[in-house]
């Protein structure tokens, strides 16, 4: 209930306002039936945008930090993506993984849409970066169709540690369902699961034209922010010796 509230009545209507996305190949979502809509994920305010312009609901896979945050921030958004029916994630490590894999499984066996971002994390940067292969585990264990689908603007209106949108051109682009019957029973053979979520990402790469990244986002984000701990130590000054 509080979905369809927030799609129809409190939220949808003010991003369809605000936002005027431009919305293209909205007839390659399936009008019924599981499937998986795979994209690209720029910014804070993906997770509302599509969920607001499709006519199917449309459940995500999101991060568990969105669900344990502290204060009455921390409840206030935890109570937003629970009752807006997303599903938290730990991406703490390879059980975890299996865990969302179960849970986006339990999504497309009753037969809805599920919603995942490939890369595991949003983009620091605007580029398109490699994407993880739980995307093809369930496309395979479940037999179902993946929509590419590419957010266009989402980084320029709201980049990471933007509160506040700005107002800019958004476009949100759906391409042609990928059909992977042909791996059928293959989900897991490493080789195969890479090909497919290769696929899956080239798919997403034409459609939004960004510059790609062959390396997990989520790496060269800790690289970057080791780096930049380590400027800021070597700026320190040593305390005088005594």
């Amino acid at each position: 209930m509080f979905y369809y509230l927030l799609k129809y009545v409190l939220l949808g209507p003010l991003l369809r306002l605000v936002f005027r996305p431009r919305i293209e190949g909205l007839e390659h979502v399936p009008a019924s039936g599981p499937a998986i809509v795979a994209g690209n994920h720029l910014s804070f305010s993906d997770h509302f945008l599509m969920p607001a312009i499709l006519k199917r609901r449309i459940t995500f896979l999101a991060k568990a930090e969105y669900f344990t945050g502290p204060g009455l921030k921390g409840r206030l958004t935890a109570f937003f993506f629970r009752g807006a029916g997303q599903i938290p994630v730990d991406r703490s490590g390879k059980e975890a993984g299996q865990a969302a894999i179960r849970e986006g499984l339990g999504v497309l066996r009753r037969g809805e849409l599920l919603g995942i971002y490939p890369e595991g994390t949003r983009s620091h940067d605007g580029r398109l970066y490699k994407g993880k292969v739980g995307v093809a585990v369930m496309a395979l264990r479940a037999g179902v169709p993946v929509v590419p689908c590419a957010m266009i603007g989402t980084f320029e209106a709201q980049p990471p540690g933007k509160v506040v949108p700005r107002l800019r051109p958004i476009v949100i682009r759906f391409g042609e369902p990928l059909d992977f019957s042909r791996y059928a029973g293959m989900e897991k053979e490493k080789a195969v699961l890479r090909a497919v979520t290769d696929e899956i990402m080239y798919a997403i790469l034409t459609l939004s034209e960004q510059e790609y990244v062959d390396r997990y986002a989520a790496d060269v984000k800790e690289e970057q922010a080791a780096e930049k701990a380590e400027r800021k130590a070597r700026r320190v000054p040593r305390a005088p010796l005594s």
